[in-house]
């Protein structure tokens, strides 16, 4: 019988063998690419791993450094993906346009995105086709658009209200206002989507705070086994259990509410209330769920996915979009004051801004734009190639992976006039060099903060009215102190949020201060 020394020589040995075996398989595939293909410019890269060696945690930022050196169109390999990325508007442009039915997929062979988005049945992640344009169809025509919004108007003032409310009860003490925004965002989500508060279901409400953050944590972070195939059977960072959990947490709390709504929409019919008068955006899916005769049938797992969709991608953006620009307004006094100005000559001192004055407030909204483009929530927009083609002269094989560098494309100076000020006034009709005309929804390519074409963000009026009300109201009512100068660096994350909590003391400055009934 062999005793250990033998085993652990038996292990050794076969461990590399494997890694002889893997790395003699990648020299020779490399050189075939090579020889077939003419690839876009590449660093040099290590066998298994690829250019992983290039990447930290904060990937938009060394992306941008090697498109300084390598030019807008780099192609790299992240251990066995092949992968391009682009870090200019024009070359944005040839992918997203152009070439836009070849990267109309989003990469979905991670192990979170599998996991959370029920093996995609969402809308986000799922395969361009039928499916996911019947689903874009309806988030335009039902569940996203400006009907759906404007009955949930009172909802989101109400939540606004309540937010402004718990900052005053804090009687000059310090406030970490991102959770604050969190629990903000993520109420009216909540309420949106599936009538719940905070107020009235606390457990409920921090079920799907703590989930928004734990899925944005493991949809940004870096799991190895994404990347190197040989890792793929393995969980070596105990991933797997982590998101297994994470589901189960999120599809108990589902099972739930769908059971819970199927009772009241029975109540409903019974007392003769037809569908359009009442109900949240999970009503509309389940009406489309009992059709009989659908355009598309959906499924259980299709509703919670796409529940999921709204509460991680609704809930996360908007509030660090608000905490950035907080910070940004706390660090140029002199643009708070003049957002003030603007804010107090329109609204007065006995009401607080309502969604229906943004359209009379430019600076304010050139203060979101400002903030969108230089702290873009997403700063990487993901896409995979359904097909072969040619873009820019350069070969692109199927599957694989593009990144859109929109935190570089902000910060181009070829586009942008001193890229790294935060200065709103390039937003302003008066300033004359054209960027006053720029939209948010993806048509000018140098400003793409949600995205462009048939991936944009469906939620871009929701997050916008969420963003620039709030906003205001925070400028309005209180003034903001601080020790110091705010720091700016950045956390990993698939969004980007702060790396520190953005701690600050207000104080009213509206006295008195204007009646928050609800």
């Amino acid at each position: 019988m062999a005793d250990s020394s033998d085993f652990q020589f038996y292990i050794q040995a076969f461990f590399i063998w494997l890694l002889s075996t893997i790395l003699v398989r990648t020299i020779i595939l490399k050189t075939k690419q090579k020889k077939k293909a003419h690839l876009p410019p590449t660093p040099f890269s290590l066998p298994i791993i690829g250019h992983l060696h290039l990447l930290s945690s904060l990937p938009h930022r060394d992306f941008y450094n090697l498109s300084l050196r390598y030019g807008p169109i780099i192609h790299l390999f992240l251990g066995s993906e092949p992968c391009v990325v682009v870090s200019t508007a024009e070359t944005a442009k040839e992918f997203l346009k152009t070439h836009e039915l070849s990267f109309s997929n989003r990469p979905s062979r991670t192990v979170a995105i599998k996991h959370l988005t029920y093996e995609l049945q969402d809308f986000l992640f799922a395969p361009y086709g039928p499916y996911w344009k019947f689903m874009k169809k309806m988030c335009m025509s039902e569940l996203l658009n400006g009907r759906m919004l404007d009955r949930f108007l009172l909802v989101r003032e109400q939540e606004k209200k309540r937010f402004l409310n718990t900052l005053l009860q804090k009687g000059g003490e310090k406030v970490d206002v991102g959770a604050e925004l969190i629990e903000l965002s993520n109420n009216i989500i909540s309420r949106m989507a599936v009538s719940r508060t905070s107020s009235e279901n606390e457990d409920d409400a921090d079920v799907v705070r703590k989930l928004v953050v734990d899925a944005a944590e493991l949809t940004g972070k870096f799991n190895i086994s994404d990347f190197i195939s040989f890792c793929r059977i393995l969980d070596l960072q105990g991933f797997n259990k982590r998101l297994k959990e994470v589901r189960e947490r999120f599809d108990k709390l589902m099972e739930r509410i769908i059971e819970e709504h199927q009772e009241e929409r029975t109540k409903r019919k019974e007392m003769g209330i037809r569908g359009d008068e009442a109900g949240d955006i999970l009503d509309v899916l389940l009406d489309i769920y009992e059709d009989e005769n659908p355009e598309k049938k959906l499924t259980k797992e299709n509703i919670k996915a796409f529940i999921f969709d709204i509460f991680v991608a609704g809930t996360d953006t908007t509030a660090i979009t608000i905490e950035w620009a907080l910070a940004e307004l706390i660090n140029h006094p002199h643009v708070m004051e003049k957002a003030r100005q603007e804010i107090d000559s329109v609204i007065g001192n006995n009401r607080i801004v309502r969604e229906s004055d943004i359209a009379k407030l430019p600076y304010l909204q050139a203060i979101v734009k400002e903030a969108l483009r230089i702290h873009p929530a997403g700063p990487l927009l993901f896409r995979e190639s359904s097909r072969s083609s040619v873009v820019c002269g350069y070969e692109i094989a199927e599957k694989t992976r593009l990144f859109i560098n929109v935190w570089a494309i902000g910060r181009d100076p070829n586009h942008w006039k001193n890229p790294d000020e935060f200065r709103p006034e390039r937003f302003m009709s008066e300033d004359g060099n054209g960027e006053s005309q720029l939209d948010v929804r993806g048509q000018h390519f140098q400003y793409i903060p949600f995205g462009s074409g048939r991936r944009g963000c469906p939620g871009t009026s929701l997050a916008l009215q969420v963003v620039q009300t709030n906003l205001a109201a925070m400028i309005q009512c209180f003034e903001w102190k601080v020790d110091g100068k705010i720091s700016m660096e950045e956390k990993a994350g698939i969004t980007v949020p702060r790396a520190h909590p953005l701690v600050c003391v207000p104080l009213p400055r509206l006295h008195p201060f204007p009646s928050m009934s609800f």
